[in-house]
Parts: structure tokens; sequence; C-alpha cells
């Protein structure tokens, strides 16, 4: 189980990250071998990016929202460095982009989306209260929330 951190916590980025938000609807809940392809083919791409550590990327929570969305939430040190694995021959990403445009996208069996936003020091605000490191502090730094820290706006402003 992961550590409980007791307490008002914060995120301290102390240069620009990346917040990339990936998902998939199934739209047609009787498309077994569609969803069963899809649900094999993120966490093989995330078991990768966790294994290759100059990957750039930071951290990662996958999300559930049944029985029609799966989502992963994912903290990248550059937009580049995103750009690269999406476009890297060798890993896994991009036959699976393939296979997916040549299987599925034509079926509207599953849907899929993402957005991407760059995430500048001072120019966010969180606030995790008995969590453990999750979200933009566990892909930067995971400080208390006191002192110039421990209201809203003022983390904002940091």
């Amino acid at each position: 189980m992961a550590e409980i951190f007791p307490g008002r916590f914060t995120a301290r980025a102390d240069k620009p990250v990346v917040l990339f938000l990936i998902g998939m609807r199934v739209n047609n809940l009787l498309a077994v071998s569609d969803i069963a392809f899809m649900s094999k083919a993120m966490p093989a791409m995330l078991k990768e990016l966790s294994e290759k550590k100059d990957s750039g990327m930071l951290w990662y929570r996958q999300n559930v929202s049944l029985p029609r969305y799966i989502s992963v939430q994912q903290y990248w040190e550059s937009f580049d460095k995103l750009l690269a694995y999406a476009h890297d021959r060798d890993g896994h990403h991009f036959p699976l982009w393939a296979a997916f445009n040549k299987r599925i996208m034509n079926s509207k069996n599953i849907g899929i989306w993402h957005e991407t936003y760059l995430v500048e020091p001072g120019k966010y605000e969180c606030i995790y209260g008995n969590m453990p490191m999750f979200g933009l502090a566990a892909a930067t730094s995971h400080v208390p929330a006191e002192g110039r820290l421990a209201a809203a706006k003022d983390r904002f402003a940091s």
C-alpha cells in the first residue's frame, strides 16, 4: 500500500512540466476483441515508459470510470519527450497507433481522446490532504503546504 502523508502537502515545480491526459471511451460494449486490444495497449506502453528511465515520463495514474471510460493522467519532462515517444518507431506506441488506425478507427467501437497542457512554475495550484504522493507532487517535489504555500492564492503565485 502507498505511504500516506498526514497533513497538507502541495507540489513545487521549479521548471515547466507537461500534463498529458489520454483516454478511451467504449462506444460498443459488445466489441470484446476491440476492448481487449485497447486494454492491453496502454499498459504495455506505460510499462515500457516506466522501465525506460530517460523516457521523460515522470509519473502516471490510470483511472477507470465504468462502464465506458478509461483514462491516464501523465506528467512529462517536456512536450519534446512526449512527441519523441509518440514517434519512436522502435517503441510500443508507433505500431500500436498504426494497428488502432487500421483495426478500430473506422469501426466507431472505441473512441479516443487526449489533451496536453504546459504546467509552468507559479501558474498552477494544488493541494493534497492525507494522500500518498499523487499528481503533480509525485511528478515534481512533494512539499508541506506551510508558510507561503499554505493558501491557494499564494500557491498559485509562488
